[in-house]
């Protein structure tokens, strides 16, 4: 892996499974997770219902609930799966390597 490319962001053991954590890089923030399935994944930071953060939300298997408006996303696919949330989330590719969390962004 060219290391250039990709951002370290945390250890996989700084997420619990089932759970997510907030990463901020220069003016931009994101959301990272674990699933119960040990398989991890990141989002842009902010629900595209309102500017709240995913991180204070709940993850549910590959689901996360906003802490505001109980609205769903898929963090896999970045896909609504409960109103009042309509848009899709942005996604970003992630690498681990020897436990530690990487993320490709543009």
């Amino acid at each position: 892996m060219n290391h250039e490319d990709w951002i370290e962001t945390c250890a996989v053991d700084d997420i619990d499974e089932e759970d997510v954590i907030r990463f901020d890089y220069g003016d931009r923030t994101f959301a990272i997770y674990r699933t119960d399935k040990n398989e991890v994944f990141a989002t842009d930071g902010y629900c595209t219902h309102e500017r709240i953060h995913l991180a204070d939300g709940l993850v549910m298997g590959t689901q996360i609930e906003c802490p505001k408006h109980n609205g769903r996303l898929d963090f896999k696919t970045g896909q609504p799966k409960r109103a009042p949330i309509c848009a899709q989330i942005k996604t970003y590719p992630v690498r681990v390597e020897a436990g530690t969390v990487y993320i490709k962004i543009d």
